[in-house]
């Protein structure tokens, strides 16, 4: 596999970094700066050139700026052109991130963000994949915490499975197994800015409630009554199971996944996510009580009085945690699978780093450096996944960067 592109002479730079003034988009740019092969061309881009003065000369760096408002459509157009792979932090995405994705779109420029929004999602697919398609544009959303262990995990396990000849994946559970690490204000703010959306439109419900809403086909899913999101208190490998909060924008990342590979996973796929609570007698007491509180946080954003309250203690958009909470964070998730031949598989995505920051900041820079330097990426353009437009170039990176992807047949 190449890790050196060749370089489009005609566009100013190989990957701008959109957003660089932000809590999150401030850390990608400083992964770059201590990781990115020597001459990749780097900028910074933001709305306020005073702002993105201010984190260059903190990166101690002397890369071009970008200065480019996210509802300036002209503005946004003009950035696409200049650059090989836009790597955006700017959220909320439903507010924010249309714009730039269809000017990545309609200009053949690669496009990795970190939302973790279904409507964005659906939205993006509607208006820009057809164009996407066209330009050969990879637009790929959930390069983060969202979504990349989750979608990079099945992957893997699938492949393993095929190379064994162990057929095709069927009951699929993701398991966070543990986790330290704080909760992004930019996460806060786009849960609320999907309620609001949520509450005044019943049509929209009705999507983020869908197993297969980002299906590219929705009628060739397989109707099965099992594929639903887990919410209640459960067992799995012998733990006890709660509902894991990203998993509704998880899953369908990953069943999209499977849907743009012919449904390569297999056509009785089945996908959920959960998470660990320990084998304890405690371990029941916790998953209930972790599932009821985070069910009452998403239903209190719908109540004003509530949404009050919860605004002055939940984190505002640009908070985050010091760089030692950052360091001293971590995340594992495992996947397991049974496959229709009855073989089951593990594997395990592990990282050091608060998973939400210091490994979404280098999740989000290694798919951008593979966007921009990778010569031999699977398929072609559209609005795509972590899988389906990097896949095993990315893992690749990730390892490299100090990531744990590695897959066990167990039986």
């Amino acid at each position: 596999m190449s890790t050196q592109a060749s370089r489009e002479t005609t566009r100013e730079h190989d990957v701008v970094v959109y957003g660089a003034t932000g809590f999150v988009g401030r850390l990608t740019a400083q992964y770059l700066a201590r990781s990115a092969p020597p001459g990749t061309r780097i900028a910074l881009g933001g709305r306020s050139l005073d702002r993105l003065e201010k984190v260059r000369a903190e990166l101690g760096v002397d890369w071009p700026l970008v200065v480019a408002d996210s509802l300036d459509t002209d503005a946004v157009r003009s950035l696409a052109a200049s650059t090989r792979v836009v790597a955006t932090t700017v959220g909320p995405y439903a507010r924010y991130g249309v714009p730039l994705v269809q000017a990545c779109a309609a200009a053949g420029t690669h496009y990795a963000d970190l939302t973790g929004e279904v409507l964005f999602v659906r939205d993006s697919i509607d208006r820009a994949h057809e164009a996407a398609v066209a330009s050969g544009a990879r637009i790929v959303h959930a390069c983060g915490f969202d979504s990349v262990p989750s979608d990079l995990g099945v992957l893997l396990t699938a492949e393993r499975a095929r190379a064994d000849g162990a057929g095709t994946l069927t009951e699929t559970t993701l398991t966070l197994v543990s986790a330290r690490g704080g909760v992004s204000g930019g996460t806060i703010d786009s849960l609320r800015n999907q309620v609001d959306v949520m509450t005044s439109d019943k049509s929209k419900r009705a999507v983020v409630a869908d197993p297969y809403s980002l299906s590219p086909d929705r009628s060739a899913e397989p109707v099965l009554g099992r594929q639903s999101d887990a919410t209640g208190v459960g067992r799995q490998d012998g733990r006890w199971t709660g509902l894991f909060v990203m998993a509704p924008f998880n899953t369908r990342i990953v069943r999209r996944s499977n849907a743009l590979q012919d449904w390569g996973y297999g056509r009785t796929f089945a996908y959920r996510e959960v998470m660990s609570f320990g084998s304890s007698p405690a371990g029941p007491v916790l998953a209930a009580a972790t599932t009821g509180g985070v069910l009452a946080v998403a239903a209190g954003m719908a109540v004003k009085p509530t949404r009050m309250l919860l605004d002055r203690v939940l984190p505002s958009p640009g908070d985050g945690p010091s760089q030692k909470a950052r360091d001293k964070g971590h995340f594992r998730v495992e996947v397991t699978a049974t496959t229709t031949e009855g073989a089951r598989y593990r594997t395990t995505v592990a990282a050091k780093g608060d998973p939400g920051y210091a490994g979404t900041a280098v999740m989000l820079g290694e798919s951008a450096l593979c966007l921009a330097l990778t010569d031999d990426l699977p398929g072609g353009g559209g609005v795509l996944t972590p899988a389906t437009a990097m896949g095993d170039a990315l893992a690749t990176r990730l390892r490299a960067a100090g990531f744990t992807l590695k897959t066990e047949r167990l039986a």
